[in-house]
């Protein structure tokens, strides 16, 4: 190829075309347990997290429910992937090469707040959410000042590779993607550009803004019980028991299962198998979703 701006112009648009069709083509995992939240600053404070908005019979004047406040806080981070493509290869007709590298660039982009997600997810029994206890924990408090009791959304018992049971179904997720920047594919390939002048190489790349965090810790449930009708039942019912401060149950109802590839067998049986290994009827047979998530234990 000849190396001119006519020419690095068509091929800036080829690899471009690459990195959106493979970005487009991925279909993510985020959207089933997060909530997307636009940021307009370097950070995000959400100190409406739980805050109760239940209603009551309007007797009188209006109570205001002057509950604790929160000053959970996201701070944006900055991400890039770059690919360093050398001037002879295109010279010599071998950019075909790199297409596919910047194909897959395209998908890890995609790909990206999963990793994120997921990595939040397994730190969360030792990263303190809203009410500054870790997000999975035994001794979250719940009442009004004074007459607080602990509640837990952890079971730590029996060190099994840990599962996850999530409540999905309202406008709250139990985790939120703040994005400040949306992924963007940019390219270095202008004949005077430093990289060009200095290194003979032309520079392709993607970045974006964002980052993930915890919302409300009473719509997740990590156990690492045995994955059986037991260990689920028991995750369900107390997820199910959750009260907000004032004491009015939350209508937590366990709808998606989340597991590792290890517990992804045990977790299809408990949630999707007609009957169990004694004969008897599956109870809980199609109570929630499987989502089996490769960056988990």
């Amino acid at each position: 190829m000849i190396i001119n701006p006519s020419n690095l112009l068509l091929l800036k648009q080829g690899f471009n075309a690459s990195f959106k069709n493979a970005f487009g083509a991925v279909a993510p995992m985020w959207d089933k347990l997060a909530m997307k939240v636009p940021s307009t600053t370097s950070e995000e404070v959400y100190a409406w997290l739980g805050a109760n908005t239940k209603l009551r019979e309007w007797i009188g004047e209006r109570v205001y429910q002057n509950l604790k406040t929160h000053g959970y806080t996201i701070k944006n981070k900055t991400f890039e992937g770059t690919v360093v493509v050398p001037r002879e290869a295109l010279e010599d007709d071998q950019f075909g090469v790199y297409t596919p590298l910047v194909a897959q660039m395209g998908q890890d982009a995609k790909s990206h707040p999963d990793e994120l997600l997921f990595a939040l997810i397994a730190s969360g029994i030792s990263t303190p959410c809203y009410d500054g206890q870790y997000f999975f924990d035994t001794d979250h408090a719940v009442g009004l000042q004074g007459s607080e009791v602990s509640v837990s959304n952890y079971t730590s018992a029996g060190g099994n590779n840990p599962w996850y049971l999530l409540d999905t179904s309202k406008v709250l997720k139990p985790f939120i993607l703040q994005t400040r920047r949306d992924y963007a594919f940019v390219s270095k390939t202008g004949l005077t550009d430093e990289n060009v002048f200095n290194k003979n190489e032309f520079v392709f790349g993607v970045d974006g803004r964002l980052n993930v965090g915890f919302s409300l810790w009473q719509q997740a449930y990590c156990s690492k019980a045995s994955l059986d009708e037991d260990g689920y039942s028991a995750a369900r019912q107390a997820m199910m028991s959750f009260k907000s401060d004032a004491g009015k149950p939350l209508g937590i109802i366990p709808n998606l299962l989340l597991v590792g590839p290890t517990n992804e067998k045990a977790a299809l049986k408990v949630v999707t198998a007609e009957r169990l290994a004694n004969g008897a009827d599956n109870i809980y047979r199609n109570s929630a979703t499987v989502v089996t998530c490769p960056w988990l234990p």
